[in-house]
């Protein structure tokens, strides 16, 4: 197979993956129970998530290493099994894929607040996020995926500490916003176009959002980072804002209803499409149905 960075350079869509969280909390995660712990304890939990992703057409496969740095890890009195934790992922999703996939590592928020917001100094982030990211690597894993960031300096840090390991893997990077009568900003007041330059300089290789929107302001968003960037682009939106019943989250959004929405992604040229919470195999499945189709008409 070839590189993903070889592949990043032609035509076409890539998809991605769809929610791991959703997939967990089906298979028995608790409300407030660590999801990375399930690396070192039910690792069989994590093949079955990968296979059934991988059955449903999906080209980039994420580990479970969202919360994986040891700054978050620490919230579960786990950073001491960082290196275990990182390197587990990696090895279910390996085993399912093998070498038909791409496999990307998943580096969520560390929950911890740049200083003079919070007390953590930018340092400490660089640094926890290069432990991660090494141990990631040193796996063999085929992209670092930078998401759900709101704070900007800290993805860009993410992101220097992917760069600062190696200057070769591509560093994927996705910003969260909310939409606003002044348009779409992260919670910590990032626009579009600050994330888009900002991600840019700090050594990116493709960019784009997920999570906190359904697909039609995903669309919206997809429009405006065309606007700001020559980087590919990646969209993983929620299967719409969940609804609480009974207790219960549940997600509006259809594969059918995404995939038809997502037709618009697909024209603007997005490179990577894939799903974010809510969002199951099936969603996956349909997504590259219709990608098939359209190849389809094309040629």
């Amino acid at each position: 197979m070839q590189s993903l960075a070889e592949r990043l350079t032609q035509p076409g869509v890539l998809i991605a993956d769809g929610a791991i969280g959703t997939m967990l909390f089906k298979c028995g995660l608790i409300a407030g129970e660590c999801p990375e712990k399930i690396n070192l304890d039910r690792s069989e939990i994590l093949e079955e998530i990968a296979l059934l992703y991988f059955h449903a057409g999906a080209e980039i496969v994420q580990t479970n290493t969202f919360g994986g740095s040891p700054l978050k890890l620490a919230m579960y009195s786990l950073d001491n099994k960082t290196e275990e934790i990182n390197a587990r992922a990696v090895q279910a999703v390996r085993k399912i894929v093998r070498d038909e996939a791409y496999i990307s590592a998943s580096c969520g928020p560390t929950g911890k607040l740049l200083e003079p917001f919070g007390d953590t100094k930018p340092e400490q982030i660089f640094e926890t996020y290069r432990r991660q990211m090494k141990t990631l690597l040193a796996e063999g894993v085929d992209m670092i995926c930078i998401e759900t960031m709101t704070d900007i300096a800290e993805a860009v840090l993410a992101v220097k500490a992917a760069r600062s390991i190696s200057s070769m893997i591509p560093v994927c990077a996705t910003m969260t916003f909310d939409p606003t009568p002044r348009g779409f900003y992260t919670i910590m007041g990032s626009t579009i176009e600050q994330a888009a330059s900002e991600l840019n300089n700090a050594g990116a290789d493709i960019i784009g959002s997920n999570c906190g929107n359904g697909i039609m302001n995903m669309v919206t968003i997809a429009k405006e980072f065309k606007k700001h960037t020559t980087l590919p682009i990646i969209i993983q939106s929620n299967a719409g804002i969940p609804i609480l019943k009974d207790g219960v989250s549940i997600y509006p959004e259809t594969p059918e209803y995404m995939t038809e929405q997502s037709r618009e992604l697909i024209d603007i040229d997005i490179k990577i499409l894939g799903g974010c919470c809510g969002t199951t195999p099936a969603h996956i499945e349909a997504f590259k149905k219709i990608l098939r189709e359209n190849s389809a008409k094309t040629y």
